[in-house]
This record gives C-alpha cells, structure tokens and sequence, in this order.
C-alpha cells in the first residue's frame, strides 16, 4: 500500500526547495518585503559632478569689539556737566564730561607760586657757589642738581605739571570714535578715581571670539570665511574672516579663534551669537542629505537608469548644513542621482522625474530622455 504524501508536506519541500536557490548576485539585498505602490513615484535628480565642497564647521560665539576705550576721573571732584548718554555715537576728541574746577584751578595757582618762589631759591643758591644766570651752560651738572635739590625746584616744578595735567583732565575727550556704553554717573555727584566713568566702543572694528574641538583645528586657516547669526536676530546674517587661532588647547580639549566681522549698527558688544566656519577643500563628489537614505541598516543612493531607481551603497565624507561628500565603488561621474521622493524606493522601482538639476520638467509622461543620459 502505497503512502499518501499530504499536500502540506508537499508545500514545505516547494518552500524549502525555492529556498535554497541562489539568487543573483548582483542584486542587492532586501530584508523588508517592498510594497509598491499603485502609481510611479515622482523624484528630483542631479547629475553626480565633482565639484568645489565648502565644509562647515559651527560653534557659539560672542560678539566683541577690537577697541574699546575705559575713561575715568583722575581726581575726585563734583560732576559739572555730562555730555552724552549711553549709545551716542561720539568722534574722536568730542566732550564727554566735565568736572568742576574751581578747586582744581587754585591747585595750579599755588603750585605756580611754589614753583616760582623754589625758582628763586635756586638762583640764590647758584649764585652763592659764584656762577651767573645770564650763564647757565657754565653750571656744572652736579652743582645745577645740588641746586635744584636744595631750593626744592624739583619738586616744585613737578607738582606744578601734576595740577596742570589734573586740570586738563577735568574734561574727558574721547580717544576713539565709537558709542557710549556703561554710563551710569549723574551730575552734581562725586567723581571716583578708582572706577570707569564709561566705555567707548568702536563698533565698526567687530569680531566674533569662539571655540573650535581640538580634532576640528586642521580645518580651519586664518582667512578662512564664517557666517555670524546672531540668536536675538533671527533675520540678521553677517559674513567674516578668521583672523587669529590662538595656538593653546584648553584642558576642555578647545582652541580659541577669533574672526573680523563686517560692521553692522545692529551688532552690540557681548552679543551671543552662532558661528559658521567654511573651507574650500576641492573637487568631491557632493550630494544633498536628502539623496543619502538607509537601506539594509547601510547608506544609498538610488541613480536613475531607464526609469527605474538602482541603488548604490556609498559612504558618506564630510557634510555641512545641507549636503554630504560621497564616494561609492559603483557609481561613476555623470550619474543621474535622485535627490528627492527617494523615501519609498525599492531597487529597480520605476519613477517620473519632475525636476533635473533644479529645473522643473515640463513634460513627464516618458523618460525617454533620461534613458539617453
């Protein structure tokens, strides 16, 4: 009696048997069952050029300015007038403040009293050693300096200079161009020798002072182009040049840089702002982020060949905001890279271009033209 094999039996051998059948090689391979969907999917492409990548490096930095001035009282005498406010803008040599100077005047007058008096002395006292005024070039150089120590001319003489330079200095000039900042005196109030009566700030000499990782130094040269955006001006986008790496890694592992930035009145000192450093590094193949999609946990691109999407695994290289440098064994100069509706592919899915190298496609019903590419 013959055994009857059930059909189930005969489904798992089919299934066991179609298993084992090698596939081709050349395809590649999917773990996920693909479910196509009822109409072809609509991409963008480009054509894989090498050309020049600019790769960027961002970090956080804040704005400062290359000159900055401290003006402060040397005596301490009653505010009389104040002549700006914070953020005026003031030219070298403009009236800042004054000081009363009714005290500091008659300091003048008694050290030119002093002085003249000493100055008397100190002829008697040549005269007394047998020398002649109308001679002074005869006066040895030390009997002029016994002198000039024994009468007090000296002394006299420098706290005459002293009460002349504190009455010049009893109105602040600015030394630089620039804009008021920290005023908080009053008139009519005390001056005070030890603290800052204000800044001037020379705003048209910005710079931007960050910090790069140690690995990241390589990259960056001085000259080497940045963009500035500042967190509190979300439409503001100012350009620079890197102007000084300091050559010392910090024990966080980061290097200091800073860069000239173009002036700007809407840029005010210690402003936080978010850096973008670029740097040329010749011919690579670049293609936007969104052309680089996963596929069997590696990294594709699908390239357009007779309508249909072939993938190709890559690696990606460098990257800035919006693109990766790519290499792949498979890929060759002048493919046809899609660059978006690529989320959904599957290899060898059929596809309608609508746009090509940033051009919008008039005509997508074949893609006959780009099967000739």
């Amino acid at each position: 009696m013959k055994p009857k094999i059930s059909r189930y039996a005969i489904g798992f051998m089919i299934a066991f048997l179609t298993a084992c059948t090698p596939g081709k090689k050349d395809q590649p391979e999917e773990t996920v069952q693909q479910l196509l969907p009822d109409r072809t999917a609509e991409v963008t492409v480009m054509t894989l050029i090498a050309v020049d990548f600019e790769h960027e490096l961002v970090s956080n930095g804040r704005i400062s300015a290359q000159n900055v001035a401290e003006l402060k009282f040397l005596t301490s005498e009653v505010i009389s007038e104040i002549f700006v406010k914070n953020g005026s803008r003031v030219e070298k040599g403009q009236r800042i403040a004054m000081l009363d100077t009714y005290s500091l005047s008659n300091t003048v007058k008694q050290a030119k009293d002093a002085l003249d008096r000493s100055r008397l002395e100190y002829q008697d006292v040549l005269i007394g050693q047998g020398y002649m005024l109308d001679n002074p070039d005869a006066v040895p150089p030390e009997v002029n300096e016994l002198a000039m120590v024994k009468s007090g001319y000296s002394t006299a003489q420098t706290n005459y200079n002293m009460a002349v330079y504190n009455l010049e200095r009893a109105t602040l000039t600015a030394p630089i161009s620039g804009v008021i900042a920290n005023l908080f005196s009053k008139p009519n109030t005390l001056s005070s020798p030890s603290n800052i009566f204000c800044n001037i700030i020379d705003t048209r000499s910005l710079e931007v002072t960050f910090t790069v990782l140690e690995n990241e130094l390589g990259l960056i040269r001085t000259g080497d182009k940045i963009k500035v955006f500042p967190f509190s001006i979300s439409d503001m986008v100012m350009e620079g040049r890197v102007s000084e790496i300091n050559p010392w890694v910090d024990k966080n592992g980061m290097v200091q840089v800073k860069a000239s930035v173009a002036y700007n009145e809407r840029m005010v000192e210690g402003m936080n702002v978010r850096v973008s450093i670029f740097r040329s590094l010749g011919k690579q193949w670049v293609v936007p982020k969104s052309a680089v999609v996963l596929r069997t946990g590696k990294q594709v691109v699908f390239a357009l060949e007779n309508g249909k999407a072939i993938w190709h695994y890559v690696n990606t290289g460098l990257e800035n905001a919006t693109s990766y440098t790519i290499t792949g064994e498979t890929l060759k100069e002048g493919d046809i890279i899609i660059t978006s509706g690529n989320i959904n592919l599957a290899h060898e899915s059929p596809v309608n271009v609508i746009e090509r190298d940033g051009v919008e496609r008039i005509d997508n019903s074949s893609n006959d033209d780009e099967n000739g590419d």
